[in-house]
């Protein structure tokens, strides 16, 4: 995604190019990833977590709806990498396409902030783009399998329900974390540094050990989600669940651990649930931290303000011009970049 941001201001027929393929290039290295993992359900193998949904919904958040030839190409390379395309590819580039798009414009409607420092940030994050709008790829992708004969018709609702629960799980957790990252305009201060530590090195113990362990110790990790929104807001929180879901998802391929024992569906809804439910968390409790961060951080300029404007009414004088501040211009700056092209 870093070569996708570098080049957000290319507007040049070149520079447009380029962008096109630095947005499929980045989408096909995250199926990739995502496809190191996998579950079959019903005869068809789905990936619990389905990266490049992520990836495709931050693209159009921050470069534009006009980065869609990216998505739809790198849809197709990873399609051709896992078997030869047929009649039925142009549905699923369809869907795959269709679904961050309707997402990206769900959201613009609902004025979403790219830095989500309001809980209707997370909210519209939550339910238009990750449940509402990937109801279009799984519908699209499922049904195209089932008319094609490669699931059967009594199969659909349990590879559906697979399938939508993948593709909201990558934008729930990857999405976020790509939208921190474009938009990170500077580094921890020094004495932040000693927690942060601390953090991870407790995340890289606990983590594993709650998901690995056999008696399914999995609420461990709901302290260290506390913890990281709490002191870190969505960038600790979403580090966070972005680790516990790639350690439960290795530890659920592979049937150990938390996930011992358990038939293939029951392994896709504890590992599904678990993700959900943390991903929820992470997101929309940092939401409401940052909001109320600002909030606070408002009041507290306006006191100081009216007590500067007591103090020369007090003296005699007229109050002093209030200074322009950049808040509207940063909302805008903030929610912008969804409708550029």
């Amino acid at each position: 995604m870093a070569a996708v941001v570098g080049i957000e201001e290319l507007r040049r027929p070149g520079g447009y190019a380029v962008q096109t393929l630095a947005v499929a290039a980045c989408y096909y290295a995250a199926a990739r990833l995502g496809l190191l993992r996998e579950l079959t359900v019903e005869g068809a193998v789905v990936t619990p977590i389905w990266p490049p949904t992520g990836v495709a919904v931050a693209a159009l958040l921050i470069l534009g709806l006009g980065c869609w030839p990216g998505i739809t190409l790198g849809a197709f390379l990873s399609v051709l990498s896992l078997t030869t395309p047929g009649p039925d590819v142009l549905g699923i580039l369809f869907g795959n396409t269709a679904a961050p798009v309707c997402a990206a414009l769900l959201l613009r409607r609902a004025g979403f902030r790219t830095d989500l420092s309001r809980l209707r940030d997370g909210l519209a994050l939550v339910f238009l783009a990750a449940l509402g709008a990937m109801l279009i790829s799984a519908t699209v992708g499922v049904g195209l399998l089932v008319l094609n004969g490669s699931v059967p018709g009594h199969s659909f609702w349990p590879v559906w329900l697979a399938w939508w629960v993948g593709d909201a799980m990558g934008v729930l957790i990857v999405t976020p974390l790509l939208l921190l990252l474009h938009g990170a305009s500077r580094p921890l201060p020094l004495g932040r540094w000693k927690e942060a530590t601390a953090l991870a090195v407790v995340a890289c113990l606990v983590v594993p050990l709650a998901v690995y362990s056999s008696i399914s110790l999995l609420f461990l990790v709901y302290p260290l989600i506390i913890w990281a929104a709490l002191r870190f807001q969505l960038v600790g929180s979403a580090l966070c669940a972005l680790l516990t879901s790639v350690v439960a998802t290795v530890a659920a391929t592979d049937g150990v651990g938390a996930f011992a024992g358990l038939n293939r569906i029951e392994v896709m809804v504890k590992l599904q649930a678990f993700n959900g439910a943390m991903a929820l968390t992470a997101l929309l409790l940092s939401a409401v931290i940052t909001e109320q961060r600002n909030t606070r951080r408002s009041v507290e300029r306006a006191c100081q303000e009216l007590v500067e404007v007591l103090e020369h009414l007090t003296a005699g004088e007229a109050p002093p011009p209030r200074p322009q501040t950049d808040h509207a211009d940063h909302a805008d700056d903030r929610s912008g970049p969804a409708g550029g092209a």
